[in-house]
């Protein structure tokens, strides 16, 4: 019998590159989305679609124990189109309230239903000033001035949810910032970049290696070391999808 997967966040930037990867491994991946009309695109990829909003506790719940998942994947996320400047500070607050009440909902749910793997979306740029490159041991920038203190208290509310969940092993991925394909940029940008593809890649890598814990995915650069990922969970920042797959 297959392993049941249920992706938060299934056609996000990369909830749309997971869900396909998933389905190819050979799990049966349950696509969560709150938005009805993109059902059929999940279908289109294989996936049973679920129509749940996470921020409503008592739905997600009927819905994991409906489906008993092995393995739960966080992709969610709030943001606006293109990462519109003029639009970004309130989508901060949002976003931030998806990693804090969505994150102990999606917890919560997953724990009732038995899941044995939690993998998580999260940052790698809110380390607090300090010796570069970063690694996962060091401290996120929590002073209160500082103008990533909101994003800041939501990863680390966020990191222990999943991270102190009792029953599974959780895996939290600190991500760069996103390019390529259905992101806000065709080509490398921040400081810590990391593509879209290769980002995807590495939740998969978490369910099927089972190392829990923090870990930076991102292209090498001099802000935030991934070398943890490519010793512990076999990824590089080279995968590419191979051409002619689908997505």
């Amino acid at each position: 019998m297959r392993e049941k997967i249920f992706v938060a966040g299934a056609t996000g930037a990369i909830g749309a590159v997971l869900v396909p990867l998933l389905v190819e491994a050979g799990y049966a991946v349950f696509g969560g989305t709150r938005r009805a009309e993109r059902a059929g695109e999940l279908e289109a990829q294989g996936a049973q679609p679920v129509v749940v909003d996470v921020f409503d506790a008592a739905a997600l719940d009927a819905a994991l124990k409906r489906i008993a998942p092995w393995g739960v994947v966080h992709q969610l996320t709030d943001l606006p189109k293109n990462l519109d400047p003029k639009l970004m500070a309130e989508a901060v607050a949002r976003n931030a309230r998806l990693r804090i009440e969505g994150t102990r909902n999606l917890v919560a749910a997953a724990q009732a239903a038995g899941t044995r793997r939690l993998v998580a979306q999260s940052i790698a740029w809110v380390y607090a000033p300090g010796p570069k490159p970063f690694t996962e041991d060091m401290p996120l920038d929590l002073d209160p001035d500082s103008p990533r203190r909101i994003s800041a208290d939501a990863v680390v509310s966020l990191e222990r949810s999943v991270l102190g969940a009792q029953g599974m092993v959780g895996t939290v991925l600190r991500y760069g910032q996103l390019y390529g394909p259905g992101t806000s940029a065709a080509e490398p940008r921040g400081v810590s970049p990391v593509h879209v593809e290769a980002a995807a890649q590495a939740a998969l890598l978490a369910l099927q290696r089972g190392v829990g814990g923090i870990f930076n995915i991102a292209e090498d650069n001099a802000e935030a070391s991934s070398e943890k990922a490519k010793r512990e969970l076999g990824w590089h920042a080279t995968w590419r999808r191979p051409e002619g797959a689908a997505r």
